[in-house]
């Protein structure tokens, strides 16, 4: 815990300086009020993922200080994770780093990962068994677009106020959960510190959307969160490899989803970016507040609305998979029901028949 309340003081601290002085980062700031998945009203800046970095590393260094044990892990996995920020932070000041480039950092920073802290896929688990993987040409591949496949899909899903900080504080709560029952200390410590920098975040964000995650952000969390994932199943046999693939299936099943949808449905490139997620449909047609023009606060208070209802989704993969972590057949049961909802919520919403519990009509 003491992790946790470190980093999210500093990052809340960090943050409002950001905030205060955001005038110094004018090519930082999101200006694009027209885009298809634009949501805001007024100039905000877009660098949210630069004072949870620099809080991720304070805290860390003083993680290392009390408990020397994790120097060499964490400093590792800390540089790894600095080469998947640096592109999205850039991006963000620059506007010049296309999705390929900063998805091609994110797998090198993987790569790194994978020779530095041995972090690496090399079972997969079975209701009856264990299907070993030895075959470097098969685990390198399976193991580098896994966690930037997760790091991309943290980024997809980071659409509205809250909504990406909120559902990856609480996979990272789990991942401390899961790893406190099976005595791993780093990754506890690791998910605690990315947890509360995230917090520390989250309270400038939403409701009110006094700043963004960016890119940057949104990549590093989605790297950390891939990485621990991962990092907790091979160190931690006793772990199933479903429960990494239940706790984060909301972003990689929406990312999955909206590359068939772009792909199959629209015939176009899965890097093309649309208004037609699963949180933007929620947002257009679900919470229905009455907005007639473009009103900054009538659009904010919509904005903040939209997030709880993909938090409740989320939860119902995250609880699951705390529950059933060793348990691979109930993770996979789960698995194939959150799909199958979501394809069915998904469908129900775009065909403009949301279920009536889903509404939240204006008050007058």
């Amino acid at each position: 815990m003491f992790s946790f309340l470190v980093s999210f003081f500093s990052s809340a601290l960090l943050t409002l300086l950001v905030i205060k002085q955001s005038r110094l980062h004018g090519p930082a700031l999101d200006t694009d009020f027209n885009g298809v998945q634009k949501v805001h009203a007024h100039p905000v800046a877009r660098i949210g993922g630069l004072p949870i970095f620099v809080a991720v590393l304070l805290s860390a260094a003083i993680s290392i200080w009390r408990v020397p044990a994790m120097t060499m892990t964490m400093l590792s996995l800390l540089l790894c994770a600095s080469v998947a920020f640096a592109g999205g932070i850039i991006e963000d000041y620059t506007g010049a780093v296309s999705p390929a480039r900063r998805l091609l950092l994110t797998v090198v920073a993987a790569a790194m990962a994978w020779w530095l802290v041995d972090a690496r896929l090399d079972r997969i688990d079975l209701p009856f068994g264990t299907l070993p993987l030895s075959a470097v040409w098969l685990m390198l591949p399976l193991t580098v677009l896994a966690v930037a496949g997760i790091a991309n899909a943290v980024n997809i899903i980071d659409g509205f106020n809250g909504l990406a900080s909120v559902v990856s504080i609480c996979m990272m709560v789990s991942l401390a959960y899961v790893a406190f029952q099976v005595n791993d200390v780093f990754i506890v410590v690791a998910a605690l510190t990315m947890a509360g920098a995230t917090a520390g975040f989250l309270i400038w964000n939403y409701p009110v959307g006094l700043i963004f995650l960016g890119d940057g952000g949104a990549y590093f969390i989605g790297f950390m969160l891939g990485e621990l994932a991962l990092l907790l199943v091979i160190r931690n046999p006793q772990v199933s490899t479903w429960y990494p693939v239940l706790l984060l299936i909301y972003p990689a099943f929406e990312t999955l989803f909206s590359a068939y949808r772009r792909m199959f449905l629209r015939g176009q490139s899965p890097a093309m970016p649309d208004g037609i997620h699963l949180h933007s449909l929620i947002f257009r047609r679900v919470v229905q507040w009455a907005v007639g023009r473009k009103e900054g606060r009538a659009l904010m208070r919509r904005n903040a609305l939209t997030s709880p209802y993909l938090w409740a989704l989320s939860l119902m993969a995250v609880i699951p998979a705390s529950l059933f972590w060793r348990h691979t057949g109930l993770l996979i049961i789960c698995a194939l029901l959150f799909m199958v909802s979501y394809i069915w919520l998904y469908a129900r919403i775009v065909r403009f028949r949301s279920p009536r519990w889903l509404i939240r009509r204006k008050k007058d």
